[in-house]
This record gives structure tokens, sequence and C-alpha cells, in this order.
């Protein structure tokens, strides 16, 4: 496997793909991208209506994502939720070198708690069915890591460390 600079934490809304992205940042001493900030306005007030996003909505999003990501210099730790093999193709394409995937994975139920207890974010706990649907397991072909989410978030972060060691470039 090809040691890689970039890092994108995924999953369905909910999951804590920000939360988690930020401190795995911290920890490897890189910057943080948070994909929800990169949404066009149109986008925010879709979802803020319940509405799932379609793919039209979604590709100009992943594409300046990826290339946000990788505009960045040194290590690189983006949040976005990157739910299909198309979409990571597209951030992949985009970022235009080698990106691990990160994603966390729990259950519909923990996720729904979590989602019900956040204040102030614009994805109703209405549309975590269409982020199931819309889900893809990692392939064995792709630069991932999968990561349980059950416990607290120290312990994911942890998690995520060990599963990584050795496979990040020199940053």
């Amino acid at each position: 496997m090809t040691a890689v600079r970039l890092l994108v934490v995924m999953g369905v809304a909910g999951c804590g793909k920000s939360t988690v992205a930020a401190a795995l940042a911290e920890a490897l001493g890189g910057s943080f991208v948070d994909g929800d900030a990169l949404h066009p306005p149109e986008n925010i007030a879709k979802m803020s209506r319940g509405e799932p996003l379609t793919d039209a909505d979604r590709w100009p999003w992943l594409e300046r994502f990826g290339a946000v990501i990788a505009a960045r210099g040194g290590r690189v730790v983006g949040a976005c939720s990157a739910l299909r093999r198309a979409y990571r193709d597209r951030i992949r394409a985009a970022a235009g070198e080698p990106v691990l995937f990160v994603h966390l994975d729990g259950s519909r139920e923990l996720i729904a708690g979590r989602m019900a207890a956040r204040r102030g974010h614009f994805m109703p706990t209405s549309l975590l069915d269409s982020q199931f649907a819309a889900l893809e397991r990692l392939g064995p072909d792709e630069a991932a890591v999968v990561a349980d989410i059950s416990g607290d978030p120290e312990a994911v972060l942890a998690g995520i460390l060990a599963s990584l060691e050795g496979r990040l470039a020199a940053s």
C-alpha cells in the first residue's frame, strides 16, 4: 500500500466525522477540513428541509472537497460523508493523489441517538435512513480503515491511530 498524506473521515450523518477528523488532524500534526463547510447554500437549504441530496447536487461539492484537501500542504484530514464508491472515486480524482478513507461505523440506533442529542446542525434525523441506504461499504481495493464508534471519541481515535501505523507518508 502506498503511504498517504490525505485522510478522509467518512460515514453517515451523526457518526462523529467532524469531531473525530479534527482530533485526528491534531494528533497527526495536520490540518482539518470540514466538508460540511464547503457545501453550497442550496445543498444546506435542501438538507435542512429534510430532502436528500441528489448526485447532481453532490458532484461539484465532492470535487471542491477533493481539490481543497489536496491544495493544503502537509498532512490533511477531512470530514466528508463519502457514502458511495463513486463519491470516494470523485474525491480521489479531484485530489489527484492517494486518499485514505476512515469509515466511522456504527449502528443506526446508536447514531440516531447521537443525532437526536445534538443541536444546531442542518442535517435532520429524518434523513438518516437515506444515508444508510446510500452507504456502500469500502472495497478491499480501497485504502481504508474501519473504526467502530461505539466507544467514546478518545477510544475511537486511539483505535484509528493504531490502525494507521505505518500507512502514512511523512509530513
